[in-house]
């Protein structure tokens, strides 16, 4: 009677999404940051910091809340019709990495902590390789939008110069000095870290862009866009999806990235309108359905995509859990392009790669 309880409590340990443990879709959870030997081709990353924001707080709780969200995702039933796979059934091996320890006490250290976070577990080896250069791949659960800047560092020491695809109601180029009391380290903001990226050299020129844009801007003038048209950026404006609809936004995208480009996809929840995802930290009205944004992620999936973020849920001004339900399919949609798109390419002729490797070794 034993044996056949325990053959019974085996086969019945993934069956429901309410049970188990909170990690993404049901993943297997290691503390990658703890365990260097630890192989995966795809993980889960938690980034629970938000004293970078400039109105409302709370992303902090993000990552915990898209997680748990995911209940309902699990290897059972991953099967993405869309697709034709099932991500967490295929080549790769996708695991949760657990959190970025970082602290809420001094945004500096913190800087610090994710950056060197975010290197380490790319020096993880994957499961599978491509002429043995393959790095593994990062999807991140935010978090204030400010964690793209410690991801894009250590993107940019593997790859080199990274195109970034940038899903936002806002430009976030905006020049530190753009906000009251700007002093010393308050210039690592959730708006200004791309000006960051851009000033350090680790965004490709020419091909990086913005999509579902619908700020307001600055002063009296049009000096935000100038600015941002100097940093390499094209705007998609939220409205355009009205005219142009899904397909002419995401050929409008295709025709900008270079093939084989390393892209890095960074969806600040708050692209979606507020009507439907209401827990976010700087909501603006007018924003696109949370169908449409994940049509157009799809659309996507032949891109080299070698890296993505999901940022800026702040589960605290959601009493429905929406805004997380919507940044877990986004995050679903994400890997299964990963998956569906193989081995990233990697190009060996970049010497700023090589010299960073070396350099790191």
């Amino acid at each position: 009677m034993k044996a056949g309880l325990l053959c019974v409590w085996a086969a019945a340990t993934a069956l429901w999404p309410f049970g188990g443990l909170n990690t993404f879709a049901h993943l297997p959870y290691e503390k990658c940051l703890t365990n260097a030997d630890e192989t995966f081709d795809i993980g889960v990353i938690g980034v629970p910091f938000d004293t970078a924001v400039t109105y409302r707080p709370g992303a902090r709780f993000g990552p915990r809340a898209i997680r748990s969200a995911s209940a309902r995702q699990t290897s059972l039933r991953g099967f993405n019709a869309r697709a034709g796979i099932n991500p967490y059934e295929n080549w790769a091996k996708v695991i949760d990495c657990a959190d970025i320890p970082v602290t809420p006490m001094d945004n500096k250290l913190a800087l610090e902590q994710m950056t060197q976070g975010y290197k380490d577990l790319l020096k993880h080896k994957p499961e599978f390789t491509k002429n043995g250069t393959s790095i593994p791949r990062l999807v991140s659960l935010g978090g204030d939008h400010s964690i793209v800047l410690p991801a894009l560092r250590a993107y940019n020491q593997a790859y080199g110069p990274i195109t970034v695809i940038h899903f936002d109601a806002h430009l976030d180029t905006w020049l530190p000095d753009k906000y009251p009391s700007t002093w010393g380290a308050h210039d690592f903001t959730h708006g200004s870290m791309f000006h960051m990226a851009y000033k350090e050299g680790l965004l490709a020129e020419g091909s990086c862009v913005h999509a579902g844009l619908r700020t307001r801007l600055s002063g009296v003038d049009w000096s935000d866009y100038e600015e941002d048209e100097k940093q390499g950026f094209a705007r998609i404006a939220s409205d355009d999806m009205m005219t142009k609809g899904v397909d002419g936004i995401v050929s409008q995208i295709y025709d900008r990235v270079p093939k084989d480009a390393p892209v890095y996809i960074s969806v600040d929840i708050d692209v979606i309108d507020p009507g439907l995802a209401p827990g976010t930290g700087t909501p603006e009205v007018g924003g696109w359905l949370t169908r449409e944004l994940i049509q157009l992620i799809r659309g996507l999936s032949e891109l080299n995509i070698i890296g993505a973020d999901i940022v800026e849920v702040s589960p605290a001004y959601d009493h429905a859990e929406t805004t997380a339900l919507a940044g877990a399919q986004v995050a679903y949609e994400l890997i299964t392009s990963m998956v569906q798109g193989g081995i990233p390419t990697i190009n060996k002729n970049n010497k700023k790669m090589a010299a960073n490797k070396k350099k790191d070794e």
